[in-house]
Order: C-alpha cells, then structure tokens, then sequence
C-alpha cells in the first residue's frame, strides 16, 4: 500500500510534466508550480482536517465530522513502549492516510490545466484550500466513507454504487470544477485567434508515461493487497488505456488526417480515466470497449470548447469529465456481475447514473460559490502586461528557458 500511494503521488509531478508540455512557453514553469502547490497545500490540510472530513463521523451523509480525527487524532500514539496504531481491516490506518492523501492532490491538480497561463499563483492557492475542503473533501466522505453516493446510502436499495478509484470523486469531480473556472476566469488573451500549440511534446508524453506508472498505484493499489483483484484492475488499467490510444488516434486519423503524439498522450489519458471507476468490475474483454469509446468520445469532446466558446486550456473537460462519466455510467453496461450486457438488468445501471448526475451538480455548485467568492475578493485574472509578456517571469521571477530578447527577436541562450 505505501508503494501504491507513491506511485499514485508521482502522477502529481507527472502531470506537471503533462500540462507544462501543453503550454507556451513562457508559462510552463507557473503550469508546473500549479501541481506541486497543490501537493503543498493539500499535504497539511489533509492531516489537519481532511482525513477527518473525509472518513470521520458522518454528518447527513455528506462529510465527516471534521474535528473529530482532527491532526490525525486517534490514528496513532506515544507509549513508553512506543507508537500504537490503529487497525482497519488489518491495516494501520496511517497506511491509509498516506494513501488517500495522493488522490486528494491529484484531483485537485487536474483542475489547474482548465485555466493554464491566466490567474494568480497566491489565488490558485487560495482557491486549492477550499475546493478540497468543501468539494472533495465531501465527495471522498458521500462515495467512500460511508455517505450517500455508498453502499450504506439511499441508493443502495436499488443497486451498490460501483466507484472502484474516483470516477466521481476523482475525475467527474475535478471535470466539472474546470468547467466553472473556465467560465467564471473567462478565456485567455487571444483565445480563438491565436496560436496557442503545445510548447515541449516530448514533456507531454513523458508526462502521459508517468501517469500511466502511477495510475497503477491508483487503481490497482484501490484494491488495498496483493489479490487477484489488484492484479484484475492492473490488467484493466493496461488494457483500456491501449484501447483508447487507439480509438483517440482512429479518431484523429479520420477526422484530420493525422495520428498525432499529442493525441496519443491524451488517449493514455482518457483510458485512465475511463477504467478508475470501473477496473475492479469488468473483464478485460469489457475493458477494452470501455477504452475505445473513451478514446473516441474524449477526441472529439475535446473540440466542443471552439464551438460553444469557453476556455478550456488543456482539456480537462473533454478528458476528465467526459471519460469519467463515461467509465462510471459504462459500469451499467459491462459490469460482469451486475452490467446490462450481461444480464444484470438496469438497476446497475440506474445507480450509475443517479451517482454520475450527482456529483456533477455538487462539484457545479460548490466550485460555483467557491470561484465566485475568490473572484470577488482575490481576483483571478493576472494583469494583461503579464498574460501576454510572459506568467513565469512576471509572476515567478523565472523563465523555464533562458533568453535574450532584443526587439522582437528571441534568441536562445546556450551553454
């Protein structure tokens, strides 16, 4: 377990590499820093309140009573004769701290790539600190720890809500925050107009692979031991993610004449995603439709940011939230004991949905408050002198690649 939660950990710095190859240049350092101050912010508050919030005492269903394991209280402590843990399930719950702590760093970094090259380091930061706590924190307590979207809550009644890793807590969740601060911060200068292709590719994929690494951690480590369901949700994570590399590029192939790199690191990307919620449910076989549908929907989602006119920097939308409201409604279908394709019935697949709708609407509203709150007394917005000049140096004092600008002539520096 302690090897999966830093695998699932290193997906952070993977994903820096992931966003920061998608951005211009004169951004990508201020992209990356936007994954490791979430690892910073969520890292504390994750001991101080987060675990509490998120497995402590239910409060209606809807989080964990936060004081009650405030600080770790009660996970551990001092004797002469040295530290006593506490147990779940045969494992010390410091285990599951470690563990858990990666998933809510993740999430919450996924969300930085909808905004990429236009807001405020110190909001940003700001804006991590609460999202956690009032979205995610919740969502992990509503799907995880015994509240409404679990097995003990309302719905159970009809079919046990299937969240093997995150498709709700994790990725649905993060999606639709994205698709509130894409809106509220509003588009990049030149949005439309511009180009604004990806800086570095070989960063892009290096990042994808990194991910990939991870996200055995991820899913895979869910099935807390070395079972055959963790060697199950290993296979299915391989599985669908080959298969939605090759329905990204068929996709890219027909519609521009081109299988791009980019849209193979995505394609990684969206099979990932699609199998978190579904990797201890479905065969292979049923991994591999649920890769290829993500691949296809996820490529051509992407694109709906040019035709409805928001800002959805790197995608996480069309990714995120896409793939995983796929993955989690496709469980309906291919779940090998309870999907619709194997004579389950539709109770499986009624839950699915009910659960999906579910934490769309509270990830909408709760980033809604929280973005409009920042908004009104933070701001997001850099100044445009800094947008268009360059956000890492105006706002970091650094540039990812030394340069000597003379007019408007750029030359590189080197060694």
């Amino acid at each position: 377990m302690l090897v999966s939660a830093s695998l699932v950990l290193l997906m952070t710095p993977g994903l820096a590499f992931f966003y920061g190859g998608m951005v211009r240049s004169k951004s990508v350092l201020n992209m990356m820093m936007m994954s490791f101050g979430a690892m910073a912010v969520i890292g504390v508050v994750y001991v101080l309140w987060g675990w509490s919030m998120s497995y402590g005492s239910s409060v209606g269903g809807l989080f964990g009573n936060p004081v009650e394991q405030f600080g770790l209280k009660g996970i551990f402590e001092s004797t002469p004769d040295g530290y006593v843990y506490a147990m779940s399930e045969g494992l010390p719950v410091i285990v599951d701290v470690g563990f858990q702590v990666t998933f809510a760093i993740i999430t919450v970094a996924l969300i930085s790539g909808a905004i990429a090259d236009r807001v405020k380091f110190g909001t940003w930061l700001v804006f991590t600190g609460l999202w956690v706590t009032l979205s995610y924190f919740p969502m992990a307590h509503m799907v995880w720890g015994g509240g409404l979207l679990s097995g003990d809550g309302p719905f159970a009644s009809i079919a046990e809500p299937i969240d093997f890793a995150g498709g709700t807590v994790v990725h649905i969740n993060a999606g639709a925050a994205a698709l509130v601060l894409a809106l509220v911060v509003g588009k990049r200068k030149g949005f439309g107009s511009e180009p604004m292709r990806p800086h570095n590719l070989p960063f892009v994929m290096l990042g994808a692979a990194l991910l990939w690494f991870g996200w055995f951690g991820f899913n895979a480590g869910s099935a807390y031991g070395a079972t055959g369901d963790a060697g199950l949700a290993w296979v299915n994570t391989t599985t669908a993610t080959a298969a939605a590399i090759i329905g990204w590029l068929a996709t890219e192939k027909i519609r521009d004449g081109h299988a791009t790199s980019l849209g193979a690191a995505s394609g990684v990307v969206a099979g990932l995603v699609a199998i978190t919620p579904a990797a201890g449910s479905l065969s292979p076989l049923g991994s591999i439709i649920l890769g290829v549908v993500a691949g296809v929907l996820s490529a051509l989602a992407v694109g709906l940011k040019y035709k409805w006119g928001y800002d959805d920097s790197l995608d996480v939308v069309g990714v995120h939230l896409v793939a995983g409201l796929w993955g989690t409604v496709g469980i309906g279908f291919l779940a090998t004991e309870t999907g619709l394709f194997y004579g389950g019935g539709v109770n499986q697949l009624v839950v699915q949905v009910i659960i999906a709708l579910i934490a769309v609407a509270f990830s909408l509203v709760v980033t809604a408050v929280i973005a409009l709150a920042v908004k009104a007394t933070l701001g997001w917005r850099v100044s445009e002198d800094a947008e268009v000049g360059g956000i890492d140096l105006a706002v970091h004092g650094e540039t990812a690649y030394e340069t000597i600008q003379q007019g408007s002539v750029i030359k590189e520096v080197r060694a």
